[in-house]
């Protein structure tokens, strides 16, 4: 089994917020603000990356370009990341302009993770977009031409007739999507639920990200499961001739028990067993959580053959608890997990 020791290490919010007085994010507003705030913490800690979540018709984060810009321009070195943008949704020619405006603001930190999608709030909300799969096509289909389309717009080269009278002067030849972001097509990862679409993202030359939920094609326990995606994404990543090193995400829920609020919250909650059902008519597994004290906790990782295999590890948080808790669930893992198993 391959193992690969050297991890970035991240958080990803879903960024739910709700009315109830529990709740440290009461208003979209709240989640938006205390997204930020998380990511600056996060960089003072050390952490490596801050990803979210983009859903679209629920009380979570949706449009993610200006929250993306705003934590480019309040950090300085973390990255910044999506997980995952939904290309059902999706206007590639917009999606493209508005990741190299963020990318630029954050000085070239955007790792865009997208998707063909998952079940959503609404029935078909991408009708509500304006998108309609094309004949013959499924809505996963048409999710993956926008990302084609997007891809190949990402390369930056000319594709527009200029108008031979244009109110500004123009380059010569054919015109590209402006602002162009040099290097971010290296940086598109697909989350993939399955083998086959890991293979596919290898073959158009992206990363993988991979989350807790996958297609059971095995009946074998989810992080096995998991791990033999990772290889054949790897193995289908070698016969292709993209000229960089492709990275694989991972994404658990992870929580350290070091105080008693720690205790309160999550000790017994760690789900010690995969949970098999039908997600949108397909055989899924959803992967374990983990929710113990630091050392029994560094033992069950390093039995979790996909955390082991890939080289970032994204880490769920709890983001209706607060900046604070969840900067300390951050704290906790890097301070007491993470040199144990070799990470940092």
């Amino acid at each position: 089994m391959y193992v690969n020791s050297s991890k970035s290490i991240g958080f990803l919010s879903f960024g739910h917020w709700s009315p109830h007085p529990t709740s440290a994010t009461r208003t979209a507003a709240d989640v938006l603000q205390q997204s930020i705030d998380l990511a600056v913490a996060a960089e003072e800690l050390g952490a490596d990356g801050a990803y979210f979540r983009v859903h679209h018709f629920a009380r979570q984060l949706g449009s993610p370009f200006p929250l993306l810009a705003a934590v480019g321009a309040r950090t300085s070195r973390i990255e910044i990341g999506t997980g995952v943008i939904d290309m059902r949704y999706v206007n590639p020619l917009s999606f493209v302009e508005d990741a190299g405006a963020a990318d630029l603001i954050s000085g070239g930190r955007l790792q865009l993770g997208i998707s063909r999608g998952s079940p959503e709030q609404v029935v078909d909300g991408w009708r509500y977009f304006g998108y309609e799969p094309a004949e013959g096509e499924t809505p996963a289909d048409m999710a993956r031409r926008h990302t084609e389309v997007a891809l190949e717009l990402l390369e930056g080269t000319g594709f527009a007739q200029p108008n031979p009278r244009p109110m500004f002067p123009n380059p010569p030849g054919l015109l590209r999507l402006e602002p162009h972001s040099e290097g971010l097509r290296e940086r598109i990862w697909w989350g993939a639920g399955s083998n086959a679409t890991a293979r596919w993202a290898a073959q158009q030359g992206m990363n993988l990200m991979s989350s807790t939920l996958k297609d059971d094609e095995s009946g074998e326990p989810f992080h096995v499961q998991q791990r033999k995606q990772i290889e054949a994404f790897r193995e289908e990543w070698a016969e292709q001739d993209h000229g960089f090193e492709p990275r694989v995400s991972v994404s658990r829920s992870i929580f350290a028990i070091v105080n008693d609020m720690d205790r309160r919250y999550f000790l017994g909650s760690g789900d010690a067993a995969d949970q098999f059902g039908i997600i949108d008519d397909t055989r899924s597994v959803f992967g374990r959580s983990y929710a113990a004290e630091p050392e029994e906790l560094i033992a069950q990782l390093r039995r979790d053959e996909a955390v082991q295999a890939a080289d970032t590890l994204l880490l769920t948080v709890p983001n209706q608890l607060g900046v604070d808790y969840n900067a300390h669930v951050l704290d906790a893992i890097l301070t007491h997990v993470a040199p144990a198993l070799g990470w940092k």
